[in-house]
């Protein structure tokens, strides 16, 4: 993987991240609740799902 890829992929995976967290924090309450989501911990959801 050449260092363009890697930039790449990394911009990417940034996107998809932030991306995430927005649903997360803007899903309506009752769907977080019936997920058994907590809106308040996106960041950290989101990040587990995207980088694992």
């Amino acid at each position: 993987m050449t260092l363009i890829d890697t930039i790449r992929q990394t911009i990417s995976k940034r996107a998809v991240y932030a991306r995430t967290k927005h649903e997360i924090k803007s899903m309506p309450l009752d769907v977080a609740l019936d997920l058994n989501i907590d809106r308040d911990n996106a960041a950290q959801i989101a990040h587990q799902a995207v980088y694992g």
